[in-house]
């Protein structure tokens, strides 16, 4: 007997551990009880269950039963023994029947009659309590002989633990509930309240926030309603999105703006830190704390914290967290004293939180309380139209930053707004600083962006090294020996590369080189003919003398149909003369022959055979490959 009831406990506890994943599950609550039903079917030999939860007079106000769904959940109700709940309201204790056909209490239960003969239906009910109240009550009936009633005593104590558990999931359920209609309530009166003062484009005008597209124009109006309130406030969105902006600006637009403005990043600091950064600490509390320190929840008391990052903190930390939010008040680390703070808390991540939720990684319940609302910042991609207002804003900044006066041609701004930018805003910041530190005009055009001259890093980072992906299927490395480029990879449909160099658009103009010896911009073609003659058709050589790089070389000869066979090379780069008496012959074979030639005489040196190629260390590198010419050796 004590072995069988040893593994009655494991099976109890197993059990609780079960049904309390389940009842922390970013769920509605009915449905999450239909599931804790089930559960109890599969640990307890039940033959029905019901979860009542009861309005003030004792009458059932919601029923959910095995088995329930949402359609027929009205059913239910008529299953359930009003005498016995009532008895378990009263007394406030748990209710236990061994043979409901004895008993007064379901003399008009429909279920008590549908047993089978020589058979016994029991009854256990334990109330559901809330702040000590009692709002309800789970029951459930089962059906056997005289030999099974033995453990009806254990089963009492584990549906009083799960009734517990129950009564604190729909506490926590109506709190968030309360918030949620409190919120929408607010929202709609400043709405209306606003609608016959707020003059479209208003909160356009936010500091620090640049754009004029539909998407980020909803996302403002938005944040201007939320700022009005002391809501705690969640921002979605990619890395490089804005959510430090979008933060400040709900803090600007507040009641509190003229308090501080509090930011933390939690994923740059481990728990330990973190701790003592957002409480502070007392003075001797740990080694090398010399002073009392205040914490970021003290510094912004009165006004608004914003956390980074909040879906990478730690779950031990997220409980104390969560206190901070329930009760406003906290110790720091090494204290006593507790201490009460009047903050607006604004959150951000770039992490899906309810699946952190669903895996565990994340507490529903600090998940419910910073959640209040949401807002999910658009990516750069979805706002298109707002590249080129960005990009002159953060030229312009540049430029004051430096004293220059760079411009942006419209092929340049064509360049930007065909590139995807994962990095988002903060991306496109960047590739405009790096290439307007490196212009050598006051106009920036389209070939002197990173990406036109296959220097750009993020294109690296975003398809991975080329060494690695030219083996890859469906992957096009860089023509070489003279041939024309036509993009890096063969995307999928409905896919497009960040930084995919394209052919020339015929509405672009025309790339005019005013340097160099050869600057004459009445004949384009004719002037880049010369320059790779006296070069000896190398495009290095040629780009030299023209003042541009190699990659506009290739874009030109693409330009003006120039025929690519009268590029191909032999040894110590000597253009090879087409014949056109000749035959036409296969322009493969040729190549592979003076490549090797080239690698011959340069001793199987792949940098040197560039240099005397007019090319890259990379291309010879992927000529070698497309050819399948083993390297040697020597």
């Amino acid at each position: 007997m004590a072995g069988v009831a040893t593994q009655r406990d494991k099976l109890a506890l197993s059990g609780v551990y079960e049904i309390s994943k389940l009842l922390s599950s970013p769920a509605r609550l009915e449905a999450k009880l239909a599931g804790v039903l089930s559960l109890l079917s599969s640990f307890l030999d039940m033959r029905h269950g019901l979860v009542a939860f009861l309005n003030p007079d004792g009458s059932p106000k919601t029923v959910i039963g095995s088995g329930w769904r949402e359609t027929s959940a009205h059913l239910f109700a008529a299953y359930v023994p009003e005498r016995a709940i009532g008895r378990i309201v009263a007394t406030r204790m748990a209710l236990v029947i061994r043979n409901v056909a004895d008993d007064a209490l379901f003399s008009d239960w429909p279920l008590a009659e549908q047993t089978v003969d020589g058979s016994i239906c029991s009854f256990i009910g334990v109330p559901i309590k809330s702040d000590d109240q009692v709002t309800g009550t789970l029951t459930i009936d089962r059906v056997g002989d005289s030999q099974s009633q033995f453990w009806l005593d254990e089963d009492v104590r584990f549906l009083t633990m799960i009734a517990n558990l129950i009564g604190q999931s729909a506490q926590l359920h109506a709190v968030v509930d309360r918030d949620r209609d409190r919120l929408i309530l607010e929202q709609h009166r400043l709405a209306k309240a606003l609608s016959d003062t707020k003059n479209p484009g208003d909160t356009a005008q936010v500091k620090g926030i640049v754009g004029d597209s539909p998407a980020i124009r909803n996302v403002l109006d938005k944040a201007g309603i939320v700022a009005k309130t002391n809501s705690t406030v969640l921002l979605y969105g990619e890395s490089g999105t804005g959510k430090e902006l979008f933060a400040r600006a709900i803090h600007d637009l507040s009641r509190r703006k003229g308090g501080a403005f509090i930011k933390l990043n939690c994923a740059v600091l481990p728990e330990g830190v973190l701790e003592s950064e957002l409480f502070g600490h007392e003075k001797g509390a740990f080694t090398g704390a010399a002073a009392q320190r205040k914490g970021r929840f003290e510094l912004a008391d009165g006004g608004t914290l914003f956390l980074d990052e909040i879906g990478e903190i730690s779950p031990a930390f997220q409980s104390k967290l969560l206190r901070v939010l329930q009760e406003g008040e906290f110790e720091r680390v090494g204290g006593s004293k507790t201490l009460k703070v009047d903050v607006r808390l604004v959150c951000a991540t770039n992490r899906n939180l309810v699946e952190m939720v669903a895996k565990g990684t994340f507490r529903a319940d600090l998940y419910y309380r910073i959640a209040v609302v949401n807002l999910t910042l658009p990516p750069l991609r979805e706002r298109p139209g707002d590249v080129p207002l960005l990009a002159n804003e953060f030229l312009s900044r540049f430029n004051a930053e430096n004293g220059v006066a760079l411009t942006l041609e419209k092929a340049g701004l064509a360049v930007l707004t065909s590139c995807h930018f994962p990095g988002n805003v903060r991306e496109l910041e960047n590739c405009v600083r790096r290439t307007a530190t490196f212009a050598q005009g006051q106009r920036i055009g389209e070939f002197d962006f990173a990406c036109r001259n296959d220097v750009c890093l993020s294109a690296i980072l975003w398809k991975g090294r080329p060494e690695e992906t030219a083996a890859r299927p469906g992957f096009t490395p860089l023509p070489v020996l003279g041939q024309p480029s036509v993009g890096r990879s063969a995307e999928p449909a409905g896919r497009s590369h960040p930084h995919v160099e394209k052919p020339p658009r015929a509405d672009l103009p025309a790339p005019v080189w005013r340097r160099g010896p050869y600057a004459d911009e009445t004949d384009e073609r004719k002037n880049l003919i010369e320059a790779l003659e006296a070069s000896g058709w190398v495009k290095a050589k040629a780009a030299r003398l023209l003042g541009i790089s190699p990659r506009q070389i290739g874009y030109a000869l693409r330009k003006y149909e120039i025929p690519v066979q009268r590029l191909r090379f032999a040894p110590a780069g000597r253009p090879v003369e087409d014949d056109p008496s000749s035959p036409d012959e296969d322009a493969q074979v040729s190549e592979r022959e003076n490549l090797i030639k080239v690698m011959e005489a340069s001793g199987w040196v792949k940098a040197k055979a560039a240099r005397m190629l007019g090319l890259t260390t990379r291309q010879v590198g992927y000529a070698l490959q497309k050819h399948e010419i083993p390297l040697r050796k020597l």
